[in-house]
């Protein structure tokens, strides 16, 4: 059984840095915004951490222990 798929970072603040090119909301570019559905799970976490980096956030550290 394939895992969920994750919701989107979208946080309806929806306008994108002509500098940078990353949506202000959420921190992801155009194509990011339009793949972000047919991403599978894996990728869709990579993403993210993607993003906390690109809003100067530092990685978070899987704190389970297996």
């Amino acid at each position: 059984m394939s895992p969920q798929p994750l919701a989107s970072p979208c946080i309806s603040v929806c306008e994108i840095n002509e500098n940078t090119g990353f949506c202000k909301g959420c921190f992801r570019t155009r194509k990011e915004i339009a793949i972000w559905q047919d991403l599978n799970v894996k990728d869709q976490y990579e993403l993210l951490a993607q993003l906390r980096l690109r809003q100067g956030r530092k990685k978070r550290q899987n704190r389970r222990k297996y």
